[in-house]
C-alpha cells in the first residue's frame, strides 16, 4: 500500500530519479521549455519550483543548495543570474504545463513544461495589448431616433432615392 505517499517514482530506483530530475532541471533551465512526457513534467515541476524561489535570493548557501541539486555550474550560473532577475517579482507558479497528446510509439501523454516568464507569446501580446489597446463598448440595443412627429427617421435612404 501507499498510504501517504505522495512522490511519483517513476518507475525508477531513488538514485536514478534524482540524477533523471537533475538533468531533466538542467535542460529546462538552460533551455527555458523542454518536451517530456506528463508524469515527468508533473514530476519535474515539484523539483524545480523550490530551487527557482532559492535563487531569488543570490546567497552563498542558496547557490550551495542550488548545485547540490542539478550538480551543473552552468545551469546555477544561469538560474541565479538570468531566471532570478526574470522572475522576481512572481510569488510562485514559476512553470507551465501544456499537454501536446500521445506519443507514436508506446502512447505516453506528452507535455511542453517551460518558464512563464520567458514565454513571448503569453507575457508581451497579452500584458501590452490590453493594457494599450482600450475598445469602445456600445450597447445593443440602442433606441430608433424619432423626429417631431413620431415616425421613425431610421429609414432605408436607398430606397427613398429610386422613389423620387
Amino acid at each position: 500500500m501507499r498510504h501517504g505517499d505522495k512522490i511519483n517514482n517513476l518507475g525508477r530506483t531513488s538514485s536514478h530519479r534524482k540524477a533523471l530530475l537533475s538533468n531533466l532541471a538542467c535542460a529546462l533551465i538552460e533551455n527555458k521549455r523542454i518536451f517530456t512526457t506528463l508524469a515527468k513534467a508533473k514530476a519535474l515541476r515539484v523539483y524545480v519550483e523550490p530551487l527557482i524561489t532559492k535563487s531569488k535570493s543570490d546567497t552563498t548557501h542558496s547557490r550551495r543548495m542550488a548545485f547540490a541539486y542539478l550538480k551543473n555550474k552552468e545551469a546555477v550560473s544561469s538560474l541565479f543570474k538570468d531566471v532570478a532577475i526574470k522572475i522576481a517579482d512572481r510569488k510562485g507558479g514559476y512553470t507551465r504545463i501544456i499537454k501536446t497528446g500521445n506519443r507514436q510509439g508506446d502512447a505516453a501523454e506528452m507535455a511542453l513544461i517551460e518558464l512563464v516568464d520567458y514565454n513571448e507569446i503569453y507575457t508581451s501580446a497579452k500584458g501590452t495589448a490590453k493594457a494599450t489597446e482600450k475598445t469602445k463598448t456600445t450597447r445593443r440595443s440602442r433606441a430608433k431616433k424619432t423626429d417631431a412627429k413620431g415616425a421613425d427617421t431610421t429609414t432605408d435612404t436607398k430606397s427613398e432615392e429610386k422613389e423620387g
